[in-house]
């Protein structure tokens, strides 16, 4: 039996390494093995900004990858945490009654949902910021080089 709270606990903290999908899919799953490599360029990116600064372009590219992987993250427990009973059921424990126990929503289930928004929006908006602040500087400076 596939628990939903447990999918949606997973999907926030452990969903950048792909835990979520292993948990709801198994070991052969694709996306779950191709999770842990936009995480893994993300925080290459942020220990590239830590060793040669905030002008490295290509960690402007690179952090904002580890961003969007905890945003879609925190977004499947978003989802995994509102989908109905029935559906849920329907979908990870077919063999089980659609008003399985598994398949309800209890406060830990309501806790990972409201986590999940706060934390997903979060990291999602300072990757954005953080991107386009360094862009738009880099270009004010590449207009100062050429009007001087």
């Amino acid at each position: 039996m596939k628990n939903k709270t447990l999918a949606a606990w997973l999907a926030l903290f452990g969903g950048p390494l792909g835990l979520h999908r292993f948990y709801l899919y198994g070991v052969g799953d694709t996306l779950a093995w191709l999770h842990p490599i936009p995480t893994a360029l993300g925080l290459y990116g942020i220990q590239r900004v830590q060793q040669m600064g905030q002008d490295d372009q290509w960690s402007w590219l690179l952090i904002p990858l580890l961003g969007f992987t905890f945003a879609i993250t925190a977004l499947h427990a978003i989802v995994y945490g509102l989908m109905t009973s029935e559906k849920w059921n329907a979908l990870f424990n077919p063999n089980a009654s659609p008003t399985e126990a598994a398949g309800q929503t209890h406060w830990p289930t309501i806790g990972a949902i409201v986590l999940a928004l706060l934390l997903g929006t979060t990291v999602l908006m300072s990757s954005i910021v953080f991107s386009f602040q360094r862009y738009f500087e880099y270009q004010i400076e590449e207009a100062r080089k050429i009007s001087q």
